[in-house]
């Protein structure tokens, strides 16, 4: 999320928080968010901007505290149930060309480090998830990434949060402005996670932008579109 912290820190104040690794539940990483909101945001109610599971982060953390949460932006937002998560995994499997099949089949091997095989597979994976992607404005995460806590148990726990009912139904405690920017070519089905999020965040606003994938900043067709519509609506609200 760096290029979009830059983009924006021209007009807004700009925080940009890193996760700790011995956050693994999404109660941890709610928690750990609303001390760096209390902590540096003076009262203010901050808009949010989350991608990918940040923004679902973002929606768990508006729903713990709605009165604290300003106006969020959902960009390439995660999903929500198990029919969005099925769309998904078909999309990726119809794009996987078989030499990529054989790489990941191999990426343990290659990489028996947890945390470097999780910042390999990011970039192995990312024209599954592009448009037409500028590789050369890519910056994954460093290898201080934890997989253990990040990937794997804090998405079990988002699962499984899903699973008992807990989301999306939380999510109609949000009060404030809420816009998903996502890509038309990004496999997480953006109408369908819109379907599963509306019946509870009535002030949904659904942005689809074309010829753009999962990370919009870094898509030739799309970038300029993408930056324009979230200066703008964060501008309005």
């Amino acid at each position: 999320m760096a290029p979009v912290a830059r983009g924006l820190a021209d007009s807004f104040r700009v925080l940009e928080p890193f996760q700790r690794s011995s956050s693994a539940t999404v109660a941890s990483h709610v928690e750990d968010l609303n001390e760096v909101v209390q902590s540096h945001c003076g009262g203010v109610r901050s808009a949010l901007v989350g991608h990918s599971w940040g923004a679902m982060l973002t929606l768990a953390y508006a729903a713990a505290y709605p009165r604290v949460a300003g106006p969020m932006v959902l960009i390439g937002c995660g999903t929500f149930d198990t029919h969005a998560r099925g769309q998904m995994t078909a999309i990726l499997r119809d794009r996987m060309s078989e030499e990529l099949r054989r790489r990941m089949d191999h990426l343990e091997e290659e990489f028996p480090e947890p945390n470097k095989r999780l910042r390999a597979l990011g970039e192995l994976t990312l024209p599954l998830y592009s448009y037409d992607p500028d590789i050369a404005e890519f910056e994954p995460e460093s290898d201080a990434s934890d997989a253990r806590a990040k990937n794997d148990e804090t998405w079990q726990d988002m699962v499984r949060l899903q699973n008992e009912g807990v989301y999306p139904a939380a999510f109609a405690a949000i009060e404030t402005p809420v816009l998903m920017l996502h890509g038309a070519a990004d496999p997480h089905p953006g109408r369908l996670i819109r379907a599963s999020l509306e019946p509870y965040l009535p002030q949904l606003e659904y942005c689809e932008l074309e010829r753009c994938g999962h990370y919009p900043w870094l898509e030739r067709q799309a970038r300029d579109q993408f930056f324009s519509v979230l200066r703008d609506w964060l501008a309005r609200h």
